[in-house]
């Protein structure tokens, strides 16, 4: 058979910091009924103390994910971090965690997709392995969202929260891994979504903090809107290409901004409760950490061999599903 890539170990971080509906209510004009019954969070992880970036939650998970594979750090090939928060403009957030965790023999670089970033990362990744160019290749989502939210604007800060997931890539020739995907972009919905000041375009001055436009901005029905009817498309897609039925689909893996999204995109796939992973009441939206930490925290109820259909909706827009069978005998 040929060669796929398959993930051979999954691993996730958040922090300590619990930061609940109760406390946001104490901060803005919101509760925890309004937020729940909108979004479906009830709470999100933040990461405190002083100069700690993404790479600390991204660190992290990469060392927990060589102890559980049991393999060193100089045995990574290749590093991709999904991120929009990184640690700098640059270096790469990716050049920081390979650095920091030891892969010495590895090439490492970040992918800006938003919330698509892991599944654009992991289709990435893959095809050096298909190839036959590397054998091991680690995808971090993750993201600090919490650096570059307005904690007086309700309609973005009950959203987010901090997060980390890591997989290690390896071939596979038993038909396991990475089966097909499907990834796409529209950038004329930037406007919709997006980091006003802090690029080239429109660089830091005093009156771009003073208006506070390195924070992020979200029209957020035109977001939802655009979000069911591009994942949903994209699923349904995977699933024609690939003769996915309910039936044989064992696991919906989908990017975690909102409970209704997530159910809306269930419902095209005619998929019950009990195949959806979902955890956005515990983390919130992590942007790219989302899909790697439903991974890890549903690891225990994935079996080799199931069909799990990964599904992201990000800002830029980007957007992207991806038909993989699972290779980790539990």
């Amino acid at each position: 058979m040929p060669i796929t890539a398959a993930i051979t170990a999954i691993e996730g971080y958040v922090p300590d910091y619990i930061l609940t509906n109760h406390e946001l209510a104490s901060m803005v004009d919101t509760s925890d009924e309004w937020i729940t019954e909108r979004t479906g969070i009830k709470e999100r992880r933040i990461l405190k103390g002083v100069e700690q970036g993404a790479s600390v939650m991204a660190i992290e998970a990469v060392n927990r994910l060589l102890k559980k594979r049991g393999i060193s750090a100089e045995e990574i090939d290749m590093l991709i971090v999904a991120t929009v928060t990184g640690d700098y403009v640059f270096p790469a957030t990716a050049n920081v965690v390979a650095d920091k965790v030891g892969a010495i023999n590895s090439w490492s670089y970040d992918i800006n997709a938003a919330c698509s970033g892991f599944i654009y990362a992991l289709t990435t990744g893959a095809q050096f392995i298909q190839t036959g160019v590397h054998k091991k290749v680690v995808i971090v989502g993750v993201d600090k969202m919490s650096s570059i939210i307005n904690y007086e604007d309700r309609t973005t800060c009950i959203i987010f929260g901090d997060g980390a997931g890591a997989v290690l890539l390896e071939p596979n020739t038993e038909g396991l891994g990475l089966i097909d995907f499907v990834c796409r972009a529209d950038g004329s919905g930037r406007k919709n979504l997006y980091q006003k000041a802090g690029g080239s375009v429109k660089p830091p001055t005093h009156e771009t903090i003073d208006m506070k436009e390195h924070y992020v901005l979200q029209e957020g029905q035109a977001v939802f809107k655009v979000a069911v009817k591009q994942m949903s498309d994209v699923s349904v897609e995977i699933m024609k290409r690939n003769n996915l039925t309910a039936d044989n689909i064992n696991w919906l893996v989908p990017h975690q901004a909102n409970r209704r999204i997530i159910q809306a995109v269930q419902e095209r796939m005619n998929l019950p409760d009990n195949k959806v992973m979902m955890n956005i009441h515990r983390y919130g939206n992590t942007t790219a950490g989302t899909i790697p930490l439903c991974l890890w925290d549903y690891r225990d109820k994935l079996k080799k061999g199931d069909n799990l259909v990964l599904s992201a909706f990000g800002g830029g827009f980007t957007w992207g599903s991806v038909y993989l069978k699972w290779a980790i005998n539990n």
